[in-house]
């Protein structure tokens, strides 16, 4: 896979997206009373590493890891333990997994990655693992009390199946991240009620669905043209 200056492959479209993003995280951040930095720069960070990820580039795999940290530890402190787990056991190693998996299949000569389907076997597969790892890290929460059960839950649910669409590089991981990010809306929200602080996080995931949900159509386009030249 080529490497070059990211930046640079951004369509007007995408700068807007991404500018508007930063625009709403930050204004939230300078409305919120009680200012977290911590939370800020993992804001900041997660809708940058979204524009890259949406276009099919490594480097936003490499932004997602550092953003998977910033909010394992976020999560840490509000007693999100399904957060915290899921970022920093599951989806940080999956996307450190992801980056050689994409830099091993680059399209031609290109920076983008190359789209891939799910075969009959991987989606079983899929399907039966998420259905476990639900089961389990229901009781795994629960036993450590965590806030908001239910929601951390189905949390867990959809972030393995975004993760693992994402290693397999199919564009139906940004339609699983689009369901995480509406599950993480209504946490962050429960979260604002008792601290006020956490108020960007809301408006982190609003922006994350925005950009999940151009992810999805630039990948089927990507999906498309690739087939169309193969």
């Amino acid at each position: 896979m080529k490497l070059h200056n990211p930046f640079k492959d951004l369509t007007k479209f995408e700068w807007t997206l991404w500018l508007c993003s930063l625009v709403v995280v930050s204004a939230s951040f300078l409305l919120s009373p009680d200012k977290d930095y911590l939370t800020l720069v993992c804001s900041l960070i997660g809708v940058t590493a979204l524009i890259f990820v949406a276009k099919g580039y490594v480097f936003g795999l490499i932004l997602s890891v550092v953003f998977a940290v910033f909010y394992g530890i976020i999560s840490f402190f509000f007693r999100y333990y399904g957060e915290m787990i899921t970022y920093l056991g599951m989806s940080a190693p999956i996307a450190l997994v992801s980056i050689f998996t994409w830099l091993k299949n680059p399209y031609k000569d290109t920076p983008e990655v190359t789209v891939a389907k799910l075969s009959k076997k991987e989606i079983l597969f899929m399907l039966t693992s998420s259905l476990a790892i639900t089961i389990a890290f229901y009781f795994i929460l629960k036993a450590f009390h965590t806030t908001n059960l239910f929601f951390s839950t189905i949390s867990v649910t959809t972030s393995y199946l975004a993760s693992y669409l994402s290693f397999k590089r199919s564009p139906y991981y940004a339609c699983a991240y689009a369901g995480n990010d509406i599950i993480l809306i209504i946490l962050w929200i429960l979260a604002s009620i008792e601290n006020i602080s956490y108020l960007p996080m809301i408006f982190c995931f609003i922006a994350f669905l925005f950009n999940d949900l151009y992810a999805f159509f630039n990948w089927r386009r990507m999906q498309n043209r690739q087939n169309e030249k193969n």
